[in-house]
């Protein structure tokens, strides 16, 4: 199993894969998008729609912006085997009592390791409590 480099990414080789494209997702998207091939993917096919037209509702990207910059924008999962590094960047909203909802994570987690290919690099972006990786989203990734 070879693991991709950062040339591969460079050079156009590779594809990054940004999973979750809200406030954190997207933003971040456009910018690896003035280097880097990427892959948009949210599992909600009408902001994917909406994001192939220019359009942001979030309002963290101007229109031109979007318009400006090459984001292959998806919501099939499958699209994630082309990457050699993907970035998990969907919520972990926090209920009345203050405990996060990890379900979004774990969710996006399945997704990922159902698709990804072997030495694909998976880093999480996502506010979560010490531990989270290692002890739920790592076996996750691994069945």
């Amino acid at each position: 199993m070879r693991f991709p480099v950062f040339e591969d990414f460079l050079s156009g080789k590779e594809k990054i894969a940004v999973v979750g494209l809200g406030y954190v997702g997207l933003p971040l998207a456009v910018l690896l998008a003035e280097k880097f091939r990427i892959v948009g993917f949210d599992i909600n096919s009408e902001r994917i729609e909406e994001l192939k037209e220019g359009f942001d509702r979030t309002g963290e990207v101007e229109i031109e912006k979007l318009k400006s910059i090459q984001i292959e924008y998806t919501d099939s999962p499958d699209k994630l085997s082309e990457c050699g590094l993907v970035i998990v960047t969907v919520p972990t909203p926090i209920d009345e009592h203050k405990i996060p909802d990890l379900t979004p994570v774990k969710k996006a987690s399945e997704t990922v390791g159902r698709f990804m290919k072997p030495g694909t690099v998976v880093v999480y972006e996502s506010t979560v409590y010490p531990g989270v990786t290692e002890e739920i989203c790592v076996p996750i990734l691994e069945k």
